[in-house]
């Protein structure tokens, strides 16, 4: 055992502070003991809605459950940085000549600065990839 937290520590370490059995958390999120067992072995997966629901009874971060559940998960979301130190947001804004030949407007640009701060996308063609979307969306 490696001692960092996985999944199944967590929400059974957490069930135990809480002093609640099994019994209980099933029936607050309305499964099944048994269910519960194989979560805390590890044996199964749980859904979105299992992470939810745990987080809530177990008084956990949603987030940060979900990301335990799905490690693989975290590095889609997880702000990355440019080998200059900045993150993919600003060196993206910073690119007058990007900004140039995909025609992208300040309206646009503020468009995408919310997207930036949704979770960091990981290129500026992630953002490229975004803005198309957009235009096509609306039929620009």
């Amino acid at each position: 055992m490696t001692g960092i937290p996985n999944f199944a520590s967590v929400i059974r370490n957490r069930r135990r502070q809480l002093d609640l059995t099994q019994e209980e958390v099933a029936r607050r999120i309305g499964t099944s003991v048994a269910y519960i067992a194989h979560l805390e072995a590890d044996r199964r997966h749980p859904s979105e809605k299992v992470v939810v629901e745990l987080a809530r009874v177990l008084g956990l971060d949603p987030r940060e459950l979900f990301f335990l559940a799905n490690p693989e998960t975290k590095g889609l979301v997880t702000q990355t940085l440019e080998g200059n130190g900045e993150s993919v947001w600003e060196t993206f804004a910073k690119d007058e000549k990007l900004r140039e030949s995909h025609k992208i407007t300040d309206q646009e640009m503020e468009t995408l600065s919310r997207v930036a701060l949704m979770g960091e996308v990981r290129s500026s063609r992630d953002f490229i990839f975004i803005l198309q979307t957009i235009r096509h969306a609306l039929g620009r």
